[in-house]
């Protein structure tokens, strides 16, 4: 494989997003046709904590009614990657009162039974992979409304880069909930966003592309602060690290204000929630592969939960050979904005080809057709008739994504390396929509799919189970990413071995329900993170075998799980939601049998998550007793924000249990490059529309 080729294709894809507006945004909704006045958004401020392989976001909000009668609030936001909410709270009477998870209808049923009785209520529920969408009523005329809601997701490292996004992109591929609703995306008063990092691996950059007005600083051994001030006061800013100037937020974001005229410029209110915060950290080079182990098992009799990262060192050799190149081009009517820069960026990839290398065209709307007659060699003559005939393309109807994918898996040849781009949203409307149709289109081909997932409304279950079926990778990309670091990521997977059909055994301490519960395959930089259930404690051996370039390949070692340990109770809520989504996947390869829609919902409503089938409910404390509704999920929140406090209070923890005996011999694999002053020297573009890229398994990495 040509590493130069694949760098500048990916690169050509990076520059396909620059210039796009975003469609929609978060925040409140009002009827399309202005028959209710829209609310006031006064405040957002955003809490985030990463610490122990996982986050947990925190977002809180103040919605003001200037008009002369009562009101409902609706605000919408992307569903976070891997994210799942467990806490909803609003302030009733000046006091928080948190929420309860039900089933999905019998939590609206009860939401407008106090919305007609003129009680305060909320409700929070999820619209499939697309957004959560959170009411309140009524907000009082000319008053405020205070709410919260808390979710949970991992967070892994990938070649030694660890990433988080605060989803505010929407993709406006709803057009039903376009039609109806009308998007008002700016916070008026007040906007903070503060993510503290607590990593026991040295970090020695932080990073966010898109907002040179964030404070980031050092503020103790192992912890980092990330902070974003707009309008209002100013949070108490941390002390900035030995040497560096003191420059408060509120002056940061004055400064930026005025240089770039948004998100915070005078006629503008303090925050336009028009794009995702994405905040980069790297771990110093030359760490060790490790094994780190986080639990939790407050009953030394019970049953505990934990969570397992395992953090290969660099033992996957690079790959060199040529191969075939197979463009499958989104030119349905969604893409009318964005299809002059995307015949720029693959007009940038084909002429970068080598002479000897071959390609094809493919392009879809509702239907597929190829704009190349077979294989074309990448000579001067023909790469300019094709990229004459594909700049008079006019994008148009739907998307038969199907169809797209698979006339672009056509006459693959087996004694070829071939790799195939699918540029779209992964949103299919025409044709053939099953996943499971989907599936079955794979596994009539000898093929890997890796995917880049583009833009929170696409569709991230569908993108990441294909991928995870055929033994590829997904990786999603915000429009705020730093793309020559996500190229970069991407490059070092694709031209280096991979480690297929990964098991896990764990031995000498009882282990069950492990999620997930289908690894695949791991490629450089990836980490493996499993969830599980666990009883009693002790000495427990790890092995973790799979296959490299076709020979088998074995690690081990062996750490103490603890009989006891409380300082973790989200786990609980990450192995639910890890359980949820193999349960998700099978329904999708099995079929929608009520067996596993039963148990998805039976999870949610155990460890009080909100999903498709689950919705959580706030009400007036008496109410709940009147609706017979326990309150089991404010107990747990109690708990998870007990041992977040104990956390804090204490310095950071390593969890590494490999110490002894160490699964790795070699360092883990790092991205590398870099420079002072928390700037990462390989980063610096930002967009991308490349949505897929599929390598045959005929290269056997």
């Amino acid at each position: 494989m040509n590493n130069n080729f694949l760098r500048r294709l990916v690169l050509a894809g990076a520059m396909l997003m620059g210039s796009l507006s975003v469609a929609e945004a978060a925040g409140l909704l009002t009827p399309a046709d202005g028959s209710i006045p829209a609310l006031d958004l006064k405040e957002q401020h955003v809490e985030v904590v990463i610490e122990d392989g996982y986050a947990v976001t925190k977002v809180e909000q103040v919605f003001h009614n200037p008009h002369d009668r009562d009101l409902e609030a609706i605000y919408s936001f992307p569903v976070p990657e891997h994210g799942s909410v467990g806490e909803f709270t609003v302030w009733i009477d000046g006091k928080p009162v948190t929420g309860e998870v039900l089933p999905k209808q019998q939590a609206r049923e009860v939401y407008q039974q106090e919305q007609s009785a003129g009680r305060t209520a909320g409700l929070a529920e999820q619209d499939s992979y697309k957004t959560f969408d959170i009411a309140v009523s009524p907000v009082r005329a000319g008053q405020d409304t205070r709410l919260a809601l808390r979710y949970y997701q991992t967070a892994k490292i990938d070649l030694g880069i660890g990433r988080y996004v605060y989803p505010l992109e929407e993709g406006g591929v709803d057009e039903h909930k376009l039609a109806f609703w009308t998007a008002k995306p700016t916070v008026s008063q007040a906007f903070s966003f503060k993510l503290r990092l607590r990593s026991a691996y040295p970090v020695d950059a932080v990073r966010l592309p898109d907002f040179p007005d964030a404070r980031v600083s050092q503020s103790g051994p192992g912890e980092w602060l990330v902070e974003i001030v707009r309008g209002g006061q100013p949070a108490v800013a941390a002390e900035s690290p030995a040497g560096s100037p003191q420059v408060s937020a509120a002056q940061l974001a004055q400064a930026y204000a005025a240089a770039h005229g948004r998100n915070g410029a005078a006629g503008s209110g303090a925050f336009e929630l028009s794009k995702d915060i994405v905040v980069y950290w790297r771990h110093q080079p030359g760490l060790p592969g490790s094994v780190d182990l986080v639990t939790y098992k407050p009953d030394a009799n019970g049953r505990g939960t934990f969570m397992l990262v395992v953090t290969p060192g660099d033992d996957l050799k690079p790959i060199n050979k040529g191969q075939d190149w197979v463009f499958v081009l989104d030119v349905s009517g969604s893409m009318s904005g964005k299809y002059s820069a995307l015949a720029e960026g693959v007009e940038r990839a084909i002429t970068k080809m080598r002479p000897q290398d071959r390609f094809r065209v493919v392009l879809f709307n509702d239907r597929a057709r190829e704009l190349t007659a077979g294989y074309t060699n990448a000579t001067a003559d023909n790469v300019a008739r094709v990229l004459q005939a594909l700049r008079g393309v006019q994008p148009d109807s739907g998307t038969n994504l199907y169809a797209g994918l698979k006339l672009g898996l056509d006459s693959l040849e087996a004694d070829r390396t071939s790799a195939i781009v699918l540029v779209t949203d992964g949103v299919a409307n025409v044709g053939e929509t099953a996943e499971k149709a989907f599936l079955k289109l794979l596994q009539k081909k000898d093929v890997r799919l890796f995917t880049f997932i583009m833009g929170n409304s696409a569709n991230l279950p569908m993108l990441e189970h294909l991928a995870k079926a055929s033994n590829g990778f997904a990786m999603t990309v915000s429009n705020s990413d730093d793309m020559v670091g996500k190229v970069l990521l991407a490059t070092e997977k694709v031209t280096h071995e991979a480690l297929h059909g990964v098991e896990v055994k764990i031995k000498g301490v009882r282990t069950a329900d492990l999620t997930p519960t289908h690894i695949g395959s791991l490629y450089r930089g990836q980490q493996l993170v499993l969830l599980g259930h666990y009883f009693g404690g002790g000495t427990a051996e790890l092995e973790v075998t799979g296959k490299r370039s076709g020979s088998p390949v074995r690690y081990h070692t062996r750490f103490d799980f603890p009989v006891q340990s409380d300082l973790n109770p989200e786990l609980e809520r990450l192995w639910a939601y890890g359980r949820i989504m193999d349960l998700r996947a099978e329904m999708e390869l099995f079929g929608g049998d009520a067996d596993r829609k039963q148990a998805i919902q039976d999870t949610a409503l155990e460890y009080g998550l909100v999903t498709d089938y689950t919705s959580m409910v706030v009400l007036r404390e008496e109410q709940f007793a009147q609706y017979g509704i326990d309150r089991r999920n404010r107990d747990r929140v109690a708990r998870e924000h007990a041992a977040a406090a104990a956390r804090a209070a204490q310095p950071v923890v390593n969890r590494r249990v490999d110490t002894q005996r160490p699964m790795y011999s070699a360092p883990r694999p790092s991205a590398g490059g870099g420079s002072g002053g928390g700037s990462f020297g390989w980063l610096g573009l930002a967009g991308l529309t490349l949505a897929a890229l599929a390598a045959r398994r005929s290269s056997r990495a």
